[in-house]
């Protein structure tokens, strides 16, 4: 069962039984740390996983590191990426290596398939050996290697909590979600690098702040307004083919960032202005219990949480129907035989935000 504090957020029907239930929490901020809106435990406390790599490449890129190396903002996109392995991010992968001074060789995220099934089924066609840049984590990986160059930093450890380059990132992380550095939860992700444990409410604000970094210096500002701008304007790079972070960002056009960890975490910031003139940026954070490891439930209660904060038009919702937040079920045969469906209703502690729709 469930922890108490942990409601369901998304069902599965299978004639008129629920079969089976994703239970979870949601916490919603906006930049100044205020509860907006939640479902369950808003406190929560869970690990970020891949939800944490915007903040992973922050210190790097307001210490100038894409000015000192002439990086594009599509190759800034892929530093902050979970990307699917496609040949074209492998090729801007090798180029910013290129530019940072980084090896392939020294990156220490381990080797996986491409995400990308068509990528994965023609390497193994055609016999084509996995390298570390084809791992979902690459991007991230070759920012740190980049920061501790650029700093001439040691590298050899690059990834060690000890190292300088973590160091810095916590020290960010910390000053963006607002929990002190002894209070985060430090453990090692799949790809070998640190990974922090927060409540969800901070994680909220953390994506706030960086989709209206206005209270910070210019220097972080400037450094918070290029991630957005890069993931937003080049959402390939963040994911890839049929990716719901890619998806969602192209549907919205700016409005939304979008970035998915593993174990049914998610995170979503709404830009300064998203929801209409001079409507606040606000940042989402949502924790499934069970991990939601098929990805059935993640992007479909991501749309419900959108929804529901009146934050997609008519026309967006359409294109991303495929994700849900209702969908029907079919067995092999291409008969119907269920339908999954929300389960959440927000609670609100300001007056419901207009609608987009509203102002167009």
């Amino acid at each position: 069962m469930p922890k108490t504090d942990q409601l369901p957020l998304y069902e599965l029907m299978r004639g008129e039984i629920v079969e089976s239930v994703h239970y979870g929490s949601i916490a919603v901020s906006d930049n100044q740390g205020r509860l907006v809106a939640w479902y369950g435990d808003p406190n929560t406390v869970a690990f970020l996983r891949s939800s944490a790599k915007p903040f992973q490449a922050l210190p790097f890129i307001e210490n100038n590191g894409p000015e000192e190396c002439n990086l594009f903002p599509e190759e800034i996109a892929l530093l902050c990426a979970s990307h699917s392995g496609t040949d074209k991010h492998v090729k801007y992968l090798s180029t910013i290596q290129k530019k940072t001074g980084v090896m392939e060789s020294e990156l220490r995220c381990g080797i996986h398939a491409p995400f990308d099934e068509e990528t994965a089924f023609r390497m193994r066609k055609q016999g084509e050996p996995l390298t570390p840049n084809r791992h979902n984590c690459s991007g991230k990986h070759t920012g740190m290697l980049a920061f501790a160059n650029l700093q001439n930093w040691p590298k050899t450890d690059y990834f060690d909590p000890q190292n300088p380059v973590q160091k810095s990132i916590i020290r960010c992380f910390s000053e963006m979600c607002g929990v002190e550095k002894d209070a985060i939860s430090i453990a090692i992700d799949g790809c070998s690098a640190p990974n922090f444990a927060i409540p969800l409410i901070n994680t909220a604000l953390a994506y706030a702040r960086l989709c209206d970094p206005q209270d910070f210096s210019d220097t972080r500002a400037k450094a918070c307004r290029s991630i957005t701008s890069a993931m937003t304007r080049h959402p390939f790079m963040v994911g890839g083919p049929n990716r719901f972070d890619t998806q969602i960002m192209e549907a919205t056009s700016g409005r939304i960032l979008s970035k998915a960890g593993a174990e049914g975490y998610q995170a979503l910031g709404i830009m300064a202005g998203g929801l209409g003139t001079n409507s606040p940026a606000l940042g989402i954070a949502f924790k499934i219990s069970d991990g939601d490891l098929k990805n059935r439930a993640r992007p479909a209660v991501a749309l419900e949480i959108l929804d529901q904060l009146n934050a997609l038009t008519i026309e967006e919702k359409t294109a991303m129907q495929s994700f849900g937040p209702s969908l029907s079920i079919e067995n092999y045969r291409g008969i119907e035989i269920g339908f999954t469906r929300p389960t959440l209703k927000l609670n609100t502690i300001y007056s419901k935000q207009k609608s987009v729709n509203d102002h167009r």
